[in-house]
């Protein structure tokens, strides 16, 4: 049997929402579980994510699969809902909206009594420069103060364009308009910050942080890697090594021929490519890790199989090969792809199989 293999390590990801408490100790978590909880899978993760205070989908299909696997802790749709008739269903399954826009709000007051009955939060977001979604200063205000005086609960919320970035003008900006929202809006609750803003800006943690890619082990940062945050990584990808080669200076190697060796080389052929979601160009030379060991890629990685460079390594067929996880970090692939782990970990294929610990 094929053994690609994703490992879900959930004492990990256990590990990652405690660094989260550390870090954000007054404030309520939001778990980000939206994307099948990043690429690691819901359905694996949410157990060890129980103790979050609520969970963050995009969408409301992506709700009422938590709801289906019996969790009842309060869920956000941060981009809220998409048409008018899935506002009943959100209420029914006691799922909390994010509003972004007019017709959003003709949804949720058309629904007010019920909305308000369940004591379901209502997230009002602010474009305060990302430019994606939210009221500007000009118009929330006067929505939050409507909001209230009909009698919902509301949380003003807002995402940074740049938290990682350190220096950026845009951070100020951003931080200014939702400190001024947040005062003319008093009293009401706040949520702004992400893993990157966690870790940056403690003082805007506020009532409700929303850690993501954090809690599955990679960095927010492209500077900082998750040693230095004290966190770990939740996914080990693996795959076996099915064939073994030795090819001579001048000979080439994968689709295009783009590899030619030059001296005598001994060439190990692994069960993974970009069908199973391993990124496919590489302008920097990758590595994956064998017994700790690094081997690097050469040639193109095919929909099924990569080749790779294993002269002195003594390797097996059958041995396992770490495409990334605790040796060879998924931020370090990405960063040879030209990419970022959140893209790396969301697009696997469902063709790998999946264990957890």
């Amino acid at each position: 049997m094929r053994q690609a293999t994703v490992y879900i390590d959930r004492e990990a990801l256990q590990y990652n929402l405690n660094r989260v408490k550390q870090l954000a100790p007054t404030a309520k978590i939001v778990s980000m579980v939206k994307a099948n909880a990043y690429g690691h899978g819901v359905k694996d993760c949410l157990a060890a994510l129980q103790d979050s205070d609520a969970f963050g989908v995009a969408c409301l299909q992506e709700a009422l699969e938590i709801r289906e696997l019996g969790f009842q802790q309060p869920i956000t749709l941060i981009e809220g809902i998409f048409s008018a008739d899935e506002m009943q269903i959100a209420i029914d399954h006691e799922i909390e909206c994010l509003v972004h826009h007019q017709q959003q709000l003709d949804w949720l007051r058309a629904h007010k009594d019920a909305y308000i009955a369940k004591n379901l939060k209502v997230w009002v977001k602010l474009n305060s420069g990302m430019n994606r979604l939210g009221f500007k200063v000009t118009e929330i205000i006067d929505v939050i103060h409507t909001l209230k005086a009909e009698g919902f609960t509301c949380v003003l919320v807002m995402h940074f364009a740049n938290a990682d970035a350190d220096n950026h003008p845009l951070n100020d900006q951003q931080r200014a308009q939702f400190l001024q929202v947040k005062e003319a809006c008093a009293p009401i609750m706040a949520s702004c910050c992400n893993s990157a803003a966690i870790y940056k800006w403690p003082e805007l943690n506020f009532d409700f942080v929303r850690p993501g890619i954090m809690l599955y082990g990679a960095s927010p940062f492209a500077d900082k890697t998750i040693h230095d945050l004290d966190l770990k990584p939740v996914m080990t990808f693996t795959a076996e090594i099915i064939a073994l080669n030795t090819i001579q200076a001048g000979e080439s190697v994968g689709y295009g021929s783009t590899f030619v060796a030059d001296n005598d080389i001994e060439l190990a052929i692994v069960s993974i490519g970009y069908g199973d979601g391993y990124p496919r160009a590489f302008p920097k030379q990758n590595y994956v890790s064998i017994n700790g060991q690094q081997a690097p890629l050469i040639g193109r990685v095919a929909m099924d199989m990569i080749a790779i460079d294993t002269t002195g390594l003594n390797v097996q067929i059958g041995a396992k090969v770490e495409l990334w996880g605790k040796t060879r970090l998924v931020d370090d692939v990405a960063e040879t792809n030209g990419t970022i782990g959140y893209e790396l970990l969301c697009r696997l294929s469902a063709r790998p199989v999946r264990k957890t610990n």
